[in-house]
């Protein structure tokens, strides 16, 4: 049996693991977010059983990329620029190379990551190159990460795709889906179903690995709440409510209150439910209660008027 460590280098598109872990931590019974360390145990441990040399595969070279605001927009955030530096030394400890940009507006007003996935690309096929990296694991889900999963087996590296495919309603009867892109699990070497394996670990060692892949016990979240709450109890100007719209209109509020995933938006007579899943231009827990936001209206599975499309307004 070879003695030669297998080398696997991890490469993050951030904005696919942020929704992943707060799938877990909002609408998953588990109700945790997923731990970087114990993501890569698992890893470890996965290519170690499967190259059948446990203990010989080892993460060398790991990357996360996503847009994120930039330090003066943080600040006027609350504790989110605290927040940012705390995930920022959780990926050091892990060994982590991060890759921010700024988010930026497009042509229809919205703002998103601009070339994020062109950088992930690049870091990604340098690295498997220059360090001759034995294994590629992409935590992503996006088809446009086909053409690098193609460059890299023409280097003779695996490439390992992480996927997370799942659905649920959420507490106003929406249904929320999650797939991975076909094209890009037929092209990986190895892709692996997470979800399946975490709701359904076939063994002991296996369950193991999966409940170390959870943060347990997260203060964080209990002091973004209080602090959300002390804001709404404090808060003496409510903002004017809005002209009664119709499905499709796109309009303004303030955020009435937030729960454990989900919201209200201000909308007399009867305030609007909207999802974390459905907030566009920063994470749901940089939301805070009276937050200016645009949305878009429509109706639920049920029929229920609701908002969509939520983006945070910046502030003049």
């Amino acid at each position: 049996m070879s003695n030669r460590l297998t080398k696997i280098g991890v490469f993050y598109d951030g904005n696919y693991f942020l929704h992943v872990s707060n799938y877990y931590n909002y609408d998953h019974p588990r109700r945790a977010r997923l731990s970087i360390a114990g993501l890569h145990r698992f890893i470890e441990a996965r290519m170690g059983q499967d190259e059948g040399r446990p203990g010989m595969a080892k993460i060398v070279d790991s990357h996360y990329f996503r847009g994120r605001l930039n330090a003066t927009e943080a600040q006027q955030r609350g504790s989110v620029l605290y927040y940012d530096r705390v995930f920022d030394d959780i990926l050091m400890s892990s060994g982590v190379t991060t890759h921010y940009s700024p988010l930026r507006s497009g042509s229809n007003g919205r703002r998103g990551e601009k070339g994020i996935d062109v950088w992930f690309a690049l870091e990604a096929y340098e690295s498997a190159m220059l360090r001759k990296l034995d294994v590629v694991v992409l935590i992503a889900s996006d088809g446009d990460y086909v053409p690098l999963a193609r460059k890299l087996h023409s280097l003779g590296t695996k490439v390992v795709v992480l996927a997370w495919d799942f659905e649920f309603t959420t507490d106003n009867g929406s249904q929320m889906i999650t797939r991975t892109s076909q094209d890009l699990l037929e092209e990986a070497s190895h892709p692996i179903m997470m979800n399946r394996i975490i709701d359904e670990p076939r063994t002991a060692g296996e369950k193991a690995l999966v409940d170390d892949l959870f943060v347990m016990g997260s203060s964080d979240k209990k002091t973004l709440e209080k602090k959300a709450a002390a804001k709404q109890a404090k808060a003496k100007v409510e903002l004017e409510a809005p002209t009664e719209g119709e499905v499709g209109d796109r309009m303004e509020s303030e955020v009435f209150s937030l729960k454990n995933g989900y919201g209200f938006i201000k909308y007399p007579p009867n305030n609007l439910f909207f999802h974390h899943t459905t907030v566009e231009n920063v994470d749901f827990a940089e939301l805070y209660v009276d937050d200016h936001v645009a949305f878009t209206l429509t109706h639920n599975d049920r029929g229920q008027l609701v908002a969509v499309d939520v983006k945070l307004l910046e502030e003049e």
